[in-house]
């Protein structure tokens, strides 16, 4: 295990940290939702137990959270909630808020969601949030995927239109005028849109800005393959590069295996010339796709990758993965690897002090691990920490149930949530999601 230092220039270091910490933490106030994709920077590792003031989602799967103001939102595949300190059990399904500091649901907000909802996303306004996700009516009217909702109400916001998408919305991230989605549709009002589009913050409406056609889904030896899908996006916090992953082999025409940048300067989007084969090699036979989270760096000049797949020797299977964006050219290679031993990590926080993963692993630190810890395996129970300047595991391991696996991991600037299917962490009843405070 290798700990993370902080104080490489003693006093001043620290000072200039926690400066860097504020400014972020101001930046992010001023922007709104301009600033939604960067994770909160964190100078020290949350701590390892969890509040006991958090509401529980009593079944399904928390899928992700998202605070804005004195509000935390939860979406899902839930139908019943209840508060920390009664038995009693409300109906709301899907969605529901609470209040950042008690816990208590809050009773006003009371949308009505007849599908999964798999991201959010904060409006500019700070008075509205983006709900995406496999439903097809919000609050009695069509809504196909994406939805914009009164942050106090769930009501749904006057004027905002979005064109029929042609099936599921995994991810999204607000990019100043523009809200971006991925997922597994194919189509978006009418027209040709595989698996990434881009719709008017404002208004829903599709925006051609974003058209750089994902394509050609990827097979594998035993004929395994599935529809073209983005499992997952990012955009840099200046708004200019965009991360993709997901099941494609093509962008724009050009070579890109399950992941590819594109550029969002210009008059529209572009591919952009860095590229990586790392992804190309297959996993297991049963997996055409294996890229699950990514997380853009605060500065933005890097991210990390987390994967599943199972293990292949030489292969990113079941790993958490650093690459630097530097110059944009193709034969990239990860700064650093860290591998579970084939153990599925589902999601990724670059949270400053560390990065944040989970899933459905046991360990980190194992590259020689089968399903059991290899010499010197770290053990990370469905979440961990990764120092993130070398890639080694932090000795950060509250333990959580494994289920399918960590979700969602979201850093705010007063700690760290996780929202997962499972509903003991710490030896606790969490149900669904949990709070690591920062000490």
């Amino acid at each position: 295990m290798s700990g993370f230092s902080l104080v490489r220039h003693g006093r001043r270091r620290r000072l200039a940290l926690a400066a860097l910490t504020s400014v972020t933490t101001l930046v992010a106030v001023a922007l709104g939702a301009s600033a939604s994709a960067v994770s909160a920077q964190h100078t020290r590792l949350v701590g390892q137990d969890p509040v006991n003031w958090t509401p529980h989602a009593l079944d399904g799967t928390a899928y992700k959270i998202l605070a804005i103001g004195n509000r935390v939102y939860v979406g899902g595949s839930f139908n019943s909630v209840r508060p920390s300190n009664s038995g009693t059990v409300t109906t709301q399904r899907r969605l529901f808020a609470f209040n950042a500091t008690t816990g208590a649901l809050d009773t006003t907000f009371k949308p009505v969601v007849d599908g999964a909802v798999r991201a959010l996303a904060a409006a500019p306004d700070g008075q509205s949030l983006y709900i995406a996700g496999d439903f097809t009516n919000v609050n009695g009217v069509r809504s196909r995927g994406v939805e914009r909702v009164n942050a106090a109400t769930g009501a749904s916001w006057a004027g905002f239109t979005v064109p029929d998408i042609a099936g599921g919305v995994d991810d999204m991230k607000l990019s100043g005028n523009r809200l971006i989605i991925g997922g597994r549709f194919q189509t978006v009002g009418g027209a040709t849109r595989r698996a990434l589009a881009a719709l008017n913050a404002a208004t829903g409406a599709r925006d051609d800005f974003l058209n750089v056609n994902v394509d050609v889904a990827r097979v594998t030896t035993a004929g395994v393959t599935s529809a073209i899908k983005v499992t997952g996006l990012d955009v840099t916090p200046d708004g200019t590069r965009l991360v993709i992953i997901g099941n494609f082999s093509r962008v724009a025409g050009q070579l890109r295996e399950q992941i590819a940048v594109v550029n969002l300067t210009g008059a529209a989007a572009t591919l952009s010339p860095w590229t990586t084969i790392r992804y190309r090699e297959q996993c297991l036979d049963t997996f055409p796709t294996y890229l699950r989270g990514v997380d853009i760096s605060a500065d933005g000049t890097w991210f990390a990758v987390v994967t599943s797949g199972g293990g292949r020797t030489g292969a990113l299977c079941d790993t958490a993965a650093r690459w630097d964006f530097g110059t944009a050219t193709s034969g990239k290679q990860p700064t650093w690897v860290n591998y579970t031993g084939r153990d599925t990590l589902l999601s990724v926080a670059v949270a400053g002090a560390a990065v944040y993963v989970g899933g459905h692993q046991r360990w980190l630190d194992n590259p020689q691990g089968h399903n059991d810890a290899g010499p010197g395996a770290v053990p990370a129970e469905g979440v961990g920490a990764i120092n993130p300047a070398t890639g080694k595991a932090l000795a950060w391991n509250p333990g959580k149930d494994r289920g399918v696996g960590t979700e969602d991991i979201y850093a705010t600037a007063s700690g760290l949530w996780i929202a997962s299917d499972t509903d003991t962490v710490h030896g606790e009843f969490h149900g669904r999601i949990a709070f690591f405070p920062l000490p």
